[in-house]
Parts: C-alpha cells; sequence; structure tokens
C-alpha cells in the first residue's frame, strides 16, 4: 500500500510539473513584450527588449504584451513605400517593385543621367556617404538612384552611368520606373521636378533614408551638406 502511495504521489508531482511547463511553453509562444521609440522615430518599428532608441537615444517605451501574430516583422504599415505596387526595371534589365527591396536599408536620391548641374554633386554627395559606412555594414545597404527621365535614362544608359561613376557594385541599383510611376514616387519623397528642356530638368535635391520596412526615417536636403546625421542614422539602421 505504502508502494502504491508513493507511486501516485510521484505520478500527480510529474503531471503539475509537466503542466506548469506546458503553461509557460503556451504563453511564450503567444504573447511578446513589446517596445517602442515615444517619438516614433522608425515608425511603427517595435522591439523586444527595453532599450534606447537607435535614431534618437530616448528609453524604449512598452506599449503593451501582445500576441507574435500581431508583432510580425512581415507586416507593412500604411506609411511604407513598399505599398507602392508600380513596376521598375533595374539598370541589368531586372523588373521589380519597390517590395523586392525589403529588409535593407535604403538611400534613395532621383536624378537623371544628363543633368550637367546639381545632378554629378547628387552622385558625389551619394558616394561620400558611401565612404564612411564600414565594409561589413554595406551588406545591409542599398543605394537607390531613381531617373526621373524615364524616357532617355533606359537599363543600358543606367549601367553605362553606373559603371563611369562607380556605383556598379551590388549595394547599388538605378531604376527607371514609368512617367507615372516616377512622379507618384517623387510625391512620396516630396522632391519637385519639372522638365524646362528636352534634356533639362529642374528638380530637388534631396537624399532619402528608409529603414527595412521601407518607412521614410531622414532626409538629407541640398548639395554638398554636412551628411553627419544621414551616416549616423544609416548606421544606427544597419546595426
Amino acid at each position: 500500500m505504502k508502494y502504491f502511495n508513493s507511486i501516485l504521489i510521484l505520478l500527480v508531482i510529474v503531471l503539475s510539473h509537466t503542466s506548469c511547463e506546458e503553461s509557460k511553453r503556451v504563453n511564450n509562444t503567444d504573447v511578446v513584450t513589446v517596445y517602442q521609440c515615444p517619438m516614433k522615430c522608425e515608425g511603427k518599428k517595435t522591439y523586444h527588449a527595453s532599450q534606447s532608441c537607435p535614431i534618437c537615444n530616448m528609453d524604449l517605451k512598452l506599449v503593451e504584451n501582445q500576441t507574435s501574430k500581431e508583432v510580425s516583422d512581415n507586416e507593412i504599415s500604411d506609411e511604407s513605400i513598399f505599398n507602392l505596387t508600380t513596376n521598375w526595371t533595374t539598370e541589368e534589365g531586372e523588373t521589380i517593385q519597390l517590395k523586392n527591396l525589403k529588409g535593407k536599408t535604403l538611400v534613395m536620391v532621383m536624378i537623371y543621367t544628363t543633368c550637367k548641374a546639381a545632378c554629378p554633386r547628387l552622385v558625389a554627395d551619394m558616394r561620400n556617404i558611401e565612404s564612411k559606412i564600414p565594409e561589413n555594414s554595406l551588406g545591409n545597404l542599398q543605394f537607390i538612384l531613381v531617373s526621373i527621365d524615364p524616357e532617355t535614362d533606359t537599363p543600358k544608359r543606367l549601367k553605362e552611368f553606373a559603371k563611369e561613376n562607380f556605383m556598379d557594385k551590388k549595394h547599388w541599383t538605378f531604376l527607371q520606373g514609368t512617367v507615372s510611376g516616377v512622379r507618384e514616387f517623387a510625391n512620396v519623397l516630396a522632391v519637385k521636378y519639372k522638365q524646362i528642356s528636352p534634356m533639362d530638368f529642374s528638380h530637388s535635391n534631396i537624399i532619402s533614408v528608409f529603414n527595412t520596412q521601407g518607412e521614410l526615417i531622414h532626409q538629407q536636403e541640398g548639395l554638398g551638406v554636412d551628411n553627419k546625421e544621414t551616416v549616423q542614422t544609416i548606421l544606427e539602421l544597419t546595426k
């Protein structure tokens, strides 16, 4: 009888422990602690640990406990450029959509290859930014140059331009779109441009930085300006 009672007690203990562990497993699987920058520097991006915002260095704020489904990294916010469905052609002749760039920090500028005034300076600014990024961070980064003159800037012309300006490595991409697609994207970036002759445009001089979810984080406006803040933003996003 004592032997039977001992076995019964041991069985109860084992079952109780198993039930407790199963409960913990379910809870750990279904519920995630979520933190977010109070200034929302990175849009709706969240973290699962208490730390400082990589952009403004403020302490992240506990949002709430959410299920893992609610904080899925696959979600795209309403502010993401990946919601745009226009097709683009790269300098390699590949057709892509902006969502194909998801997963990398993006540094974008709008230019046209026949420009003799502002665009060469913008290209120089992009290369200057590249020179300040450590080699081991370039794999998480993509520099994108979007043509505002899609009729002239064919993929072949864009590829020639890339080689001429030493911008033909894997972390450089040139895009040719449709006239309407270019206009739509320019509106998103707040870039204004106007054709003033068959081969000449007036345009804004803006370099934009997007996080891996396609949300605008930072913009640098002007030519030859101090890019310290732009570089710092990129370094924080590519950690």
